[in-house]
């Protein structure tokens, strides 16, 4: 079962090299690393050059943003089960993809997502995220996988669409309302930290940003049928409170 990895990057000569390393030293043999670059300016390509017998495929192009960076990945990809992995952040341990690999033979599922540990600047842990198994109601109680653990079998982008522009920083969350909530999905929580996360982000960078964000889910949560949009819209947030502690 090949596993193909999505890494989109854009001006991370910082960071790029670690997450290339995390992917090289998996374990697993049947991987399959696709780098979208958006263009960068800085040392990006200088760094990932240096691993470049271990990429399968590398674009370095303007794009319309980190999804549509990822659609680009997704229609290059060959691998019977896809994941991406951001340029910022890193496969936590060197059996991640072995466990991967395992979730979807040894169970019934379309899609496997674990564990994420979310670090600031100095690599200090400030949050924990640890998901649960997914039920049928979980989404209209403000329910997500992590995304960065998100995994799933290739066909269901063919069968059931990429990741849409139109909702902005909350394409990965409605892919996923999409997959596993509208279109009822078989999902497998994988209890394992999966990658070790970067924190910040564009959604949260700013108030007006992450109002931005809420209009984004709301948009997704209507669009997927969500039970009570503005409940789960509430709700979403406040699951994340015990990440914190």
């Amino acid at each position: 079962m090949k596993i193909s990895l999505i890494t989109v990057v854009y001006n991370a000569g910082d960071t790029i090299a670690r997450c290339i390393e995390s992917v090289v030293s998996q374990k697993y043999p049947d991987i399959e690393l696709i780098i979208i670059d958006g263009g960068s300016t800085d040392n990006t390509l200088q760094v990932i050059n240096q691993y470049r017998s271990s990429i399968s495929h590398f674009v370095s192009e303007p794009d319309k943003g980190i999804y549509d960076a990822m659609n680009k990945g997704i229609k290059l990809a060959t691998g019977q089960i896809i994941g991406t992995l951001n340029a910022d952040d890193c496969l936590a341990d060197t059996d991640v993809l072995s466990a991967v690999a395992r979730a979807f033979t040894e169970n019934d599922t379309d899609a496997v997502y674990g564990n994420l540990l979310i670090v600031g600047p100095t690599g200090k842990i400030e949050r924990k995220w640890n998901s649960k198994q997914c039920g049928a109601n979980s989404f209209n109680r403000g329910f997500m996988p992590p995304h960065p653990t998100f995994y799933c079998k290739r066909e269901l982008f063919e069968k059931l669409g990429f990741y849409s522009l139109q909702y902005g920083s909350a394409a990965d969350y409605e892919l996923m309302l999409r997959f596993i909530h509208l279109h009822k999905i078989k999902n497998f929580y994988l209890n394992k930290v999966m990658v070790i996360m970067q924190g910040g982000g564009v959604s949260n960078s700013s108030l007006k940003n992450r109002i931005k964000a809420w209009g984004f889910d709301l948009k997704a949560m209507h669009q997927n049928k969500i039970m009570i949009p503005v409940l789960a819209l509430v709700l979403k947030p406040l699951r994340k409170i015990y990440q914190y502690i």
